[in-house]
Parts: structure tokens; sequence; C-alpha cells
């Protein structure tokens, strides 16, 4: 690698550091206020939260790495411009092509990362992720169960307990099933205790009474009992754990899923061999974001007003192949033997790129001015 690759890729790496870090920054924090208020708010600590958001990380850098690609190359080719570097380049007989060498090799670079990303590290924090969040969901004490309040687990189901013991033992419970218009039964006990099984958690309530009002005919039926178990697992909808849902598949099993997978994530052959390819080309827009950013701006010469026209129109030409890719993710999933067409957005970047270099490249026609003399 020449010393100029070497300066130009050291810009890019840095500025694209630079952007990934604030824009990674900015959408983290987005992410963790939404989680703070659920997580929380349901009783859980601090170390979940920070669990939890630290899961969330894979999944944010995937969607911010491209765009601090396409940044990073617009500043860095600005900033040649400005400092007048571009023109001396040019001028020594750089081609576009030479220069935007280092910018193919930074692109590259990203592209590994996000092919790690998505068919590695995403994957596997999806599933983690799903598997504590079926804990949290299956955790009733730390959401439900306050001591000393009222609460209200599920619409029609009133829970109150005045003490929670340091080994879990829920003393003088009353809890009311209003779910039925026509009947409502009031539980009350002096011991429970919150078990777990196969089927969901159980509340287990020892020496206790059961009331149970019908509307019709006004009357009240009284049972007692020295234990009963109740399955509060029923008041909150919790996640099979065996399931999995497509994003936490691996490539190689979307690549060719089979019947039990199909079964599995109840989506088609096509739609699960169309994400696998999204996965292997989705890298790819990394290098055509790059080339597309910093060939935009070797178009036209050095102007004291800066290259904004420039900037916009990379700009408007990133927001048509991101366009291009939304379109492709919508109708692509509908047929197997459309699996081609994730790799059609960044086929057209980096082409379009291409034809950008070379159109940069060309001798420009100067005009030439005409002296008359002037007849005496």
């Amino acid at each position: 690698m020449s010393r100029l690759d070497r300066y130009l890729l050291a810009q890019l790496m840095i500025l694209f550091g630079f952007f990934s870090l604030v824009l990674v920054g900015v959408y983290w924090v987005n992410r963790a206020v939404l989680l703070f208020d659920q997580l929380i708010g349901d009783g859980q600590t601090a170390l979940v939260f920070l669990e939890f958001t630290a899961l969330t990380l894979p999944n944010v850098i995937r969607l911010v790495l491209p765009v601090s690609t396409f940044a990073a190359s617009i500043y860095v080719a600005n900033r040649l411009s400005t400092e007048s570097e571009l023109v001396v380049l040019q001028a020594t007989g750089v081609s576009a092509f030479r220069l935007a060498r280092p910018v193919l090799y930074f692109g590259l670079i990203v592209m590994v990362m996000l092919a790690v990303l998505l068919n590695y590290l995403v994957p596997a924090s999806r599933i983690q992720l799903n598997a504590r969040s079926a804990e949290i969901a299956e955790n009733i004490t730390a959401r439900f169960l306050v001591e000393g309040a009222f609460q209200h687990p599920a619409e029609g189901i009133t829970l109150y307990i005045r003490e929670i013991t340091p080994e879990g033992e829920l003393r003088d419970l009353f809890l009311s099933d209003a779910r039925n218009q026509n009947v409502r039964t009031t539980y009350t006990a002096k011991r429970a205790l919150l078990v777990r099984d196969a089927a969901g958690p159980k509340l287990i309530m020892f020496d206790g009474l059961a009331q149970t009002l019908r509307k019709e005919g006004n009357r009240l039926f009284t049972t007692g009992f020295s234990d009963f178990a109740y399955d509060i697992g029923a008041l909150i909808t919790i996640r099979p754990p065996s399931g999995r849902y497509m994003g936490e598949l691996s490539t190689l099993e979307l690549l060719s899923p089979s019947p039990a997978v199909l079964a599995e994530t109840e989506k088609s052959r096509a739609a699960l061999i169309f994400e696998a390819h999204q996965r292997l080309a989705q890298p790819f827009l990394a290098v055509a974001s790059a080339l597309l950013g910093f060939s935009t701006l070797l178009l036209g010469g050095f102007s004291r007003f800066g290259l904004w026209r420039q900037i916009l129109a990379a700009v408007a030409l990133l927001i048509v192949l991101q366009l291009i890719s939304n379109a492709v993710a919508d109708v692509g999933g509908r047929h197997a033997e459309l699996w081609p067409l994730p790799y059609l957005p960044p086929a057209f970047g980096t082409l379009l790129s291409v034809a950008i270099l070379w159109y940069s490249g060309r001798p420009r026609k100067r005009r030439i001015q005409q002296t008359f003399a002037v007849p005496t």
C-alpha cells in the first residue's frame, strides 16, 4: 500500500470511528430510554437494564455502519478539496480511479465488519435477548408481586400482598378474579408461594378461603382450603422458549431451511432464503456507499463556495439507493426465484460510482478566449 493510500485510509478510518461513535450513541440513548421505562418500571435492577442495552448494540451498530461509511467518505473528499490537496493530486496526474483505491479498501474493511455482525453477532444477540426477555416475563415476583400495594396484573385481576419475606413467601394474600362477568371469585390466604413448572408459574396458596359470587341468583359460595394452586402464568403472554424467530436463525439454516425450521418460524421457504441472501448482500452496501460518496464529490472543479451541490447530489443518490433496497425487501420474500434481488442495490451503487469516476476523469474542454484587435 502506497503512502497516499495509507494517508487517505487513515483519514477515512478516523472519521468513520467518530461518526460511528456519535450515531451509535444517539441510537443507543433512544433505545435505552425505552428499555429504562420498561425494565425499571417492572422492578428490574440496573444490571438487567445494562444487559439488555448491551444486547441491542449489535443491531444498532449494524444499522449505523453504512451511514458512517458514507459520511466519512463525504467528509474526507470535501476536506481534500477545501484544502486544495485534491487539486494538487489531480494536477500531478493522479486519476479518479487511483484516488478511489483507498476508498475501496475502506469499504472492504467495513464490509467485513458488517458481514460478521449480520451473520454472527446480531443473530446471537437476538437469541440471548429473547431468552432473557422470556425469563423476565416469567418473573412475576419482580413485575407484579409488590408488597403493601394493590396490583392489577391483568384486566379484571386485583392482587394485594401484605408482606414478602426474604425467602420469597407471600403472607396475607388477597386475589380477586373478575374476568368472568357472571362469576367473581375472591381468594384470601395466610401464606402463598410462587413456583414454576413446565406449564408456567403457579401461585400456591395455603390456609385460605375462596368466595365465589354468581350474579345469576345473586348467590355466594365459600370454600375453605388448606392448599390451592392458581395458574398465575395465564395472566401474561409468554413466548414459548422452544420457538425461534427468523432473525435468530443462522445463515446456514436460512439458506437450506428444514421442515422443522419452517414449522418453527411459520415462514415460507422463499422468505427464509431471501433473508439469508439479504444478510450476505447487505455488507456490500458499505463498499457502494463509500465509493458513491467519494466519487460524487469529484464531479466539478475547485470552488470557493464549497462542494454543497455535489454533497446534496451524493445524499440524493444514497436515498435512491436506500429506496431501491427497501423496494427489494418488500417484494423479494414472496417468490423463491427472486433470491438474487438483494444483490441489486449494492451492484447498482457500485456501478454508478464507477460511471461517476469515469465521467469525472474525462478531459474537460476548456473555453478558448479569442482576442480581437480593434482597428485604429
